[in-house]
């Protein structure tokens, strides 16, 4: 398993900014996708380097709405075969800060989030993350 740190983008392929731009995104898309969190993705991707990725998350979203968020499961899941779970970690807790950008997380962003955590098997350790925050 490696491990990476997402501080460091250097090593990121152009699959893992796929993957973590489709995370925020879909997150994002769940109360419809508003000026703000347009404007926070946009960051994200610029501070990655990740404009290509963004679209391609936008285009992955907008193939179905209705079951994007279950395709990014099966998705992530197939691309992070091969990953660490405290990269994993980072991934969800770079989106958990993302949403935080916007002033608040709503129930249904949380949910998500847990149930990737849950697929991953690092719920508890996504829990604690948050609780120390």
């Amino acid at each position: 398993m490696e491990t990476y740190n997402l501080q460091n983008i250097d090593w990121m392929t152009s699959d893992q900014k796929k993957a973590l731009m489709l995370l925020e995104s879909v997150i994002f898309h769940y109360h419809e996708l508003d000026e703000n969190e347009k404007l926070l993705l946009k960051e994200t991707a610029e501070d990655l380097d990740a404009t290509d990725e963004l679209e391609w998350a936008y285009e992955f979203i907008s193939q179905d709405r209705y079951s994007a968020f279950e395709r990014t499961r099966q998705y992530l899941k197939e691309i992070f075969v091969d990953i660490d779970k405290e990269t994993k970690l980072q991934y969800l807790n770079k989106v958990w800060i993302a949403t935080n950008k916007k002033g608040y997380i709503t129930e249904m962003e949380a949910t998500a989030l847990l149930k990737l955590a849950k697929d991953w098997t690092i719920e508890s350790e996504l829990i604690k993350l948050i609780r120390k925050k």
